[in-house]
């Protein structure tokens, strides 16, 4: 299918003070996490919350912070998370995907907006009624 790539505006809503900033991002439907470089972190004033290992393309496992909150907006949407530090370049995971209820289109290689929720996000809330 190719690389898919978009603009995303992130944030430290822990200290607005901050100026975010917007940045290019490599999308990938295989990770999970939005991950950051280290200057990114450091730039966002990231909390370190905890060490994760993860599992890197090459199937090498590496331990790496898990720093946050971040907020990510992407297409007028948005969300909050937190973000793997690793890497020289930023990565958006299916988890603040779906979050913001954004996917690619396979045939244009393009990031959308869910066509079929193309005015809000949408999410499941599941609920059982007694």
């Amino acid at each position: 299918m190719g690389l898919t790539h978009t603009k995303l505006t992130l944030a430290n809503p822990a200290k607005p003070e901050l100026s975010a900033f917007e940045t290019g991002a490599l999308v990938d439907t295989g990770a999970l996490h939005l991950c950051v470089p280290e200057h990114v972190a450091i730039q966002l004033k990231l909390q370190p919350l905890e060490k994760r290992e993860v599992t890197l393309a090459d199937g090498r496992k590496r331990i790496c912070s898990y720093s946050g909150p971040v907020s990510v907006e992407c297409l007028g949407r948005n969300c909050f998370t937190g973000a793997l530090v690793l890497g020289d370049s930023v990565v958006l995971g299916v988890i603040p995907m779906e979050d913001m209820d954004i996917l690619i289109n396979p045939s244009t290689r393009q990031v959308t907006a869910n066509p079929l929720s193309p005015n809000m996000p949408s999410s499941l809330a599941k609920y059982i009624w007694s």
